[in-house]
């Protein structure tokens, strides 16, 4: 825009040139119209870039006046597209409305003295003129600044999308987390009580040992399953219904030594793959740690299906504990699950008392 007011400036200025010397007007104008053009292509960028509000007075309260001299001694094109260079700089300024308006009012002064009817003409045209150069000066800043706004939201819509992409990166990374500790960590923890089992009764009983290592050797077989499900990062659906597969736990539970048994209360119903899979790793991850750290003779798991939501509870008989809840990656692992779902996660112990772990999730 200031560019394009610099070339208007300085094709006023030749037209000032080719009326001085085309027809002799005084030489006063050639020497104010090179004034004004100097400060309009030279020191309004210097006052632009200042931004304060003093100097924009200042160069308006010079540039004014040598205009109006200007065209007081040859009222030609040029004077009058001084006028128009110098409103449309006004609104660069940024000036207040109110004080644009009354810049436009006093431009068709020049021509005071002028008979009424031509002043009145001359004036109109002049004022006309000016005011077309504020508002289309006014359209065009407008538009470069929405310019600036868009391209200001473009470079804030890629810095979301970074981020957008490294959240999900991270939760990814999360969630293969999660299904690594859950899946592999609980089927190392049952082959490690079945071989613990196996070594035990070996030198009395081969065939029991045996039995024992054969359902290790199954459970291990689960867990390289496990390993390369989460590596591929994919999460294959379930196919076996919850309660069926709560029982199938429950037995490895029994099988390693602490006897489990399933419950089920409610209307069964099937569920989203999600909550069904927040479940299934929550008694997993409560059988795990009953056999690790319970000193448990007995496990209970409770699968109730309410109106509203579903809830599954791990109980056992053990030693509990008056601390804090654990705060491993398991139950970490557990409270994302719920939260992402929406449900909650419960952990409560006492001394003497066992320990019990709940989920509840909606569905």
């Amino acid at each position: 825009m200031n560019r394009a007011l610099g070339v208007l400036t300085c094709g006023a200025f030749l037209s000032v040139v080719l009326g001085v010397l085309g027809s002799g007007e005084p030489v006063l104008s050639l020497v104010l119209g090179a004034v004004f053009t100097a400060l309009a292509t030279l020191g309004f960028g210097w006052v632009e870039d200042r931004g304060r509000m003093a100097w924009s007075a200042a160069y308006v309260a010079v540039q004014l006046p040598l205009a109006f001299v200007i065209f007081t001694i040859n009222a030609g094109v040029g004077a009058t597209l001084f006028l128009v260079v110098l409103v449309s700089q006004c609104v660069l300024l940024r000036f207040p409305l109110p004080v644009v308006a009354l810049v436009i009012a006093v431009v068709p002064l020049v021509h005071l003295g002028m008979s009424l009817g031509e002043g009145l003409r001359e004036g109109l045209g002049t004022l006309v003129s000016v005011l077309f150069a504020a508002v289309i000066t006014e359209l065009l800043v407008r538009e470069q600044r929405s310019r600036g706004e868009l391209a200001e939201a473009h470079e804030k819509l890629r810095d979301y999308a970074t981020q957008a992409e490294r959240l999900a990166t991270a939760q990814e990374r999360n969630r293969v987390a999660r299904d690594i500790h859950d899946g592999l960590g609980h089927s190392l923890t049952v082959v490690q009580m079945q071989v613990k089992a196996a070594r035990a009764v070996l030198p009395t009983d081969p065939a029991k040992a045996d039995a024992v290592l054969a359902k290790a050797q199954e459970q291990a077989e689960t867990a390289l399953a496990e390993v390369r499900r989460s590596v591929r990062a994919l999460r294959e659906p379930r196919a076996t219904p919850l309660p069926e597969a709560l029982r199938a736990l429950a037995a490895l539970a029994s099988e390693a030594g602490v006897p489990a048994e399933v419950t089920v209360s409610g209307a069964e119903r099937p569920l989203p793959e999600e909550q069904r899979e927040a479940l299934f790793r929550t008694a997993q991850e409560g059988l795990t740690n009953v056999r690790k750290h319970a000193g448990a003779g007995q496990a209970d798991l409770l699968l109730d299906y309410a109106e509203t939501s579903v809830r599954v509870v791990v109980r056992d008989d053990g030693a509990g504990t008056d601390g804090p809840a654990s705060t491993g990656f398991g139950l970490l692992g557990l409270r994302e699950r719920a939260e992402h779902l929406g449900g909650k996660l419960d952990f409560t112990s006492a001394p003497g008392e066992g320990s019990a772990l709940s989920m509840e999730v909606p569905g």
